[in-house]
């Protein structure tokens, strides 16, 4: 075995660094989505209360936002094989933040924002004319582009996690706070999700080192 394929990394990253332009597959045993309200209701409350902490609607976004605090969301560890990337723990975290981007997105517009920040690269990206979501899971992707291009889904004939994911993100509309649904603060909200929300990326290149990593079966106040 190479010293490569021996190897772990682990470093820190933020919500940008992890979702802008990549590509994660989610094997088949971690496919389910289990995250019930009570887990995205306490996500949500606690990146707006730490937002909320550093927020003042005089804040200039380039002077004042660059300098908010940051907030640790906790590990995701990702198996490199074949040259792509496998999501082996924290795919319920990747999940919801791409759900709560998704929402960012559409709430942008449907708010009005005079200069709405560009999320589609978070979300999703295009190669050689095809589209594809960033979190790469086959029987995701009718409900994800719904919910993306903000259509109506029925999720009533899918798989559980696909009717998980549906039901969180409409609750989304009700758990997000109304003081953060105005033009100022959203997009402040959105740079510090994007910048300040870090998670700590581990990176092992064969399956046995995955086990061995620092923080395999870690929870982070059940953000797992």
């Amino acid at each position: 075995m190479t010293n490569e394929q021996n190897r772990t990394d682990a470093n820190p990253r933020s919500v940008s660094e992890l979702l802008k332009d990549k590509k994660y597959r989610i094997d088949y045993y971690q496919r389910e989505y289990r995250w019930e309200t009570k887990h995205v209701e306490e996500l949500i409350a606690d990146l707006a209360d730490r937002f909320l902490l550093n927020y003042d609607p005089h804040h200039d976004r380039e002077v004042d936002a660059a300098k908010y605090g940051h907030y640790f969301l906790g590990p995701i560890i990702l198996s490199q094989k074949n040259g792509q990337l496998f999501i082996v723990d924290g795919q319920q975290r990747l999940t919801t933040i791409t759900l709560l981007l998704i929402y960012l997105n559409n709430l942008q517009r449907k708010i009005m924002v005079t200069k709405p920040l560009k999320l589609d690269d978070y979300i999703c990206s295009e190669v050689r004319g095809k589209q594809s979501f960033n979190l790469q899971v086959h029987d995701r992707e009718k409900a994800i582009n719904a919910l993306y291009n903000d259509l109506q889904f029925d999720p009533s004939n899918e798989l559980e996690s696909v009717q998980n994911i549906v039901a969180r993100y409409q609750e989304l509309e009700e758990l997000f706070p109304e003081e953060l649904n105005k033009e100022h603060p959203i997009l402040l909200f959105i740079d510090w999700l994007l910048y300040n929300v870090d998670l700590v990326e581990i990176v092992a290149y064969s399956d046995e080192e995955v086990y061995c990593a620092p923080f395999f079966g870690h929870k982070n106040g059940g953000y797992n």
